[in-house]
């Protein structure tokens, strides 16, 4: 899993539509069209992983873009996905449909077990997303706080099995104002798992940094959709 640094398009979906939000708030952030044409812009540009979220899901708990998503994880890139994903049963049912990878938030912080369960059947395929606002992991959307320091956590969900770490800065998501890399930094030291990188980019000074701060892969949305810069831009500044 990504032998060499990736950049991977965020593809959010909230009620059918591409949505980027603004520090994980509700109502935020802006609308960029049909899921279905943003993945195909980001392919064609070279993408070599989407990263697939239903915002609806993370929110409500319940997927409800799972057709969308399902229908772009059909192209010939690698996907995870996000969103929605509360048993076992549910990220084992994505993987045999061919999702690459699944995110875990929620679920894996409400039953760490799950990260076992599915590592067990699928090695390497569970990504547990830590996302942290105010120095502690977030849950339901960014909504709940739970008190977890997010490398300790981290460190936690590798001895279960998960195959990577999604560590997202939620504090300066989607605001386009730069990274904060001693965030993920502490994150990257405390596993050998890889970890992805995820807040505040808004150049491709802000992927390079992520790269020097030992993150596998960043992961970009906003700063593409307002074309801050290019995929390719981005892809030839860590890779050129």
């Amino acid at each position: 899993m990504f032998p060499e640094f990736e950049v991977i398009p965020a593809v959010d979906v909230r009620e059918g539509s591409v949505v980027q939000l603004v520090g994980g708030e509700r109502g935020t952030g802006r609308t960029y069209g049909e899921p279905s044409d943003a993945a195909a812009r980001w392919i064609d540009a070279g993408a070599s992983t989407l990263h697939l979220v239903d915002l609806d899901g993370a929110f409500e708990g319940t997927r409800r873009n799972a057709e969308a998503i399902e229908a772009i994880a059909a192209n010939p890139v690698d996907t995870q996905v996000g969103g929605g994903i509360r048993s076992a049963s549910d990220a084992i049912g994505l993987l045999e449909r061919g999702i690459d990878r699944v995110i875990l938030g929620t679920a894996a912080v409400e039953t760490p077990e799950i990260v076992a369960t599915i590592s067990e059947e699928h090695p390497g395929t569970v990504m547990v997303s830590l996302d942290a606002k105010a120095g502690e992991v977030v849950v339901s959307g960014w909504t709940e706080g739970t008190g977890l320091d997010p490398a300790a956590a981290a460190q936690r969900y590798e001895e279960l099995g998960a195959g990577a770490i999604l560590f997202t800065d939620v504090e300066v998501e989607g605001q386009l104002e730069g990274v904060r890399t001693d965030r993920a930094e502490r994150v990257v030291e405390r596993v050998d798992i890889p970890v992805i990188a995820s807040g505040g980019v808004g150049s491709t000074g802000d992927v390079r940094a992520l790269e020097r701060a030992g993150a596998a892969a960043v992961v970009v949305g906003t700063a593409l959709y307002e074309g801050r810069f290019t995929l390719e831009a981005a892809i030839n500044a860590v890779n050129g």
